[in-house]
């Protein structure tokens, strides 16, 4: 039966307590990682901008925009003025009242072309917000699990920090029957002191990674919630073939190459239309009436309609040789999108060619730092029993401690490395919003 010492009791006691008063002291709400997907989705602060962005896209792609309907004018007037003179006085008032309807009929289907930008624009900008959506669920699960990683390192610098306690203790204990010296005692103090301060550092980098993720859901107490989700590291068989098929459907940044592609052989079109005529149509309605009061001879009024319709057509015969330049450059432009669409193709299969190494041999690794931690782990607890026993000296135990603590952090590093390759590829393959969204 294990033996406690009164400074252990005491320092038992004044854990609980300081648990205790942390409970009553703030309410904590759990937090799933759907749950942070979703806070993050709905207050983060770039998709806020870039979803107004898309609102903005969506408003101008529009007929009206493009340039099809007629721009109708109305106005009206009032002039008055008061003349003195030597035969009679009289004073002026002209009434005026006017429409006017300009209209382009016809100006080389630059209208058409023009709807056709709008809509790759707007497309463009849904793209760009999945873009930040996919980004934004991509730092979420990674901070999240950071937070869990954070926490586990806290829990094993505690444990650890626990037994150099014990072994403290005991060897004051030890001390006080005349088995130990001081120098055992220093020895065993000095331990449990450097395992304190990697515990308070610790604890520094776990609050530090809760204000990453309140940050990212645009929260400002990120510390009243209690992460809930596991910390583990789920193995899904991939394959290459597969992940490839799916991010060339996908990837929202070659999407996104497509549209501009598409904007480069809408600007050729837009810089041929200049070659064909322009037919506009001016028409309107002006009325007047005026009003002449004499002094003399009293009141009179005159009024006047002008009704007018006008077509123009017109057409460039040469300006210089500038709308063929301008053809030349667009289709110029045109030719190196399409090289860039290559390039950016070659280079994300490259990546995920990476990517997918990379998640085989995390993967693995992350077997490899199970079983050490496994063996670790019984190590540990067979040389405290000799320890206890008299069997090692303090020496070997604290190797032993040391040795146990790094291999505990770095089992926990390869779950978060396993996580990271995983969610990348996910973020790759343009799946990661069905994933998790």
């Amino acid at each position: 039966m294990k033996q406690y010492t009164i400074k252990t009791v005491k320092n038992l006691s004044l854990t609980l307590l300081l648990t205790i008063l942390a409970f009553v002291g703030k309410t904590q709400e759990p937090l799933t990682l759907t749950d942070a997907i979703s806070k993050a989705l709905e207050n983060n602060y770039g998709i806020t901008i870039v979803r107004q962005n898309q609102q903005i896209a969506e408003i101008q792609n529009n007929w009206g925009t493009a340039g099809r309907y007629p721009y109708i004018n109305l106005s009206a007037g009032n002039d008055n003025s008061y003349n003195i003179n030597d035969a009679e006085n009289f004073g002026n008032n002209r009434f005026s009242l006017g429409a006017s309807l300009n209209w382009t009929l016809f100006d080389g289907f630059i209208v058409k072309i023009n709807k056709q930008r709008f809509e790759e624009l707007e497309e463009l900008s849904k793209n760009n917000t999945a873009v930040m959506v996919e980004g934004t669920i991509q730092s979420v699960i990674l901070a999240y699990y950071n937070v869990l990683l954070q926490k586990a390192k806290l829990k094993n610098w505690e444990d650890i920090m626990t037994l150099s306690q014990d072994r403290f203790n005991l060897a004051e204990d030890r001390k006080l029957y005349g088995t130990f010296v001081t120098y055992d005692v220093l020895q065993a103090q000095n331990a449990y002191l450097t395992d304190r301060s990697g515990y308070l550092m610790q604890e520094v980098t776990y609050k530090n990674s809760i204000r990453d993720l309140g940050f990212l859901l645009a929260e400002n107490n990120p510390s009243n919630y209690v992460l809930v989700d596991s910390f583990k590291a789920v193995h899904v068989e991939y394959q290459l073939a597969d992940l490839q098929a799916q991010m060339i459907e996908n990837n929202k940044t070659l999407q996104n190459q497509y549209v501009n592609q598409r904007l480069l052989e809408n600007a050729v079109a837009a810089a041929k239309s200049s070659f064909y005529p322009t037919l506009d149509f001016r028409g309107g309605v002006t009325g007047n009436a005026n009003r002449w009061n004499y002094e003399e001879r009293g009141e009179s009024w005159n009024n006047s309609a002008n009704f007018y319709g006008n077509f123009t057509l017109s057409y460039n015969l040469f300006s210089g040789g500038n709308r063929k330049r301008a053809v030349d450059i667009a289709q110029i432009d045109e030719s190196i999108g399409t090289v860039e669409i290559e390039e950016v193709t070659h280079e994300l299969n490259n990546r995920l060619a990476n990517l997918y190494e990379f998640y085989l041999v995390r993967k693995e690794l992350l077997d490899l730092a199970k079983e050490n931690l496994e063996a670790s782990q019984l190590n540990l607890q067979l040389s405290k029993e000799r320890f206890d026993a008299g069997a090692i000296n303090s020496f070997n135990y604290r190797d032993v401690q040391i040795s146990y603590i790094s291999i505990a952090q770095r089992e926990l590093e390869a779950i978060y490395n396993f996580i990271i390759s995983q969610t990348e590829l996910l973020r790759l393959t343009g799946t990661i919003i069905q994933e998790y969204e």
